[in-house]
């Protein structure tokens, strides 16, 4: 007998941790995703329309005819009045940090490409896409479920309100 209720006991116990969990987790602090906005999807938008740009390490500020990651996301976001600094290691500290599960439109979204640190910026473009210069492609639309990028995934910003 004393063992059953002792097994009860932790079970009530686990039940009660699970729950506490659970709404620690789901609510008051997850962030959640926000619908997209105008001007997220211009910001998507107007990224699109540099598609086939190609890419250019260290690519100078507000020149479109090349981009590298960062001076991409500088310069889409500039359209929107807003200023970030020019590698993405440093627009890595811009705004407010987002969990990957609660990604909206216009969040910038960053990856250890490097093997040692923040070194690639994309913007999160809805649907598990990302626009981003790549290296191998210039500006480019992919996936961000997609091995490669998933696995080099490291944290998440919301620069627009």
């Amino acid at each position: 007998m004393r063992t059953s209720n002792l097994l009860k006991s932790f079970a009530k116990a686990g039940i009660c941790s699970a729950v506490v969990m659970s709404t620690i987790t789901m609510g008051f602090f997850a962030q959640k995703a926000h619908a997209a906005t105008p001007e997220t999807i211009d910001l998507i938008s107007t990224g699109k329309e540099y598609i086939g740009t190609p890419y250019r390490f260290g690519a100078p500020a507000g020149i479109t005819y090349a981009f590298d990651c960062s001076s991409f996301t500088q310069f889409l976001y500039k359209g929107l009045d807003v200023n970030l600094p020019r590698t993405s290691a440093a627009q890595a500290y811009a705004g407010k940090k987002v969990a990957k599960g609660s990604l909206s439109m216009g969040d910038l979204v960053f990856f250890n490409t490097n093997g040692k640190s923040i070194s690639h910026v994309a913007i999160y473009a809805g649907n598990n896409k990302i626009i981003h210069s790549s290296s191998s492609q210039g500006v480019t639309v992919s996936s961000l479920g997609s091995g490669y990028w998933a696995k080099r995934y490291v944290t998440a910003r919301r620069v627009l309100n």
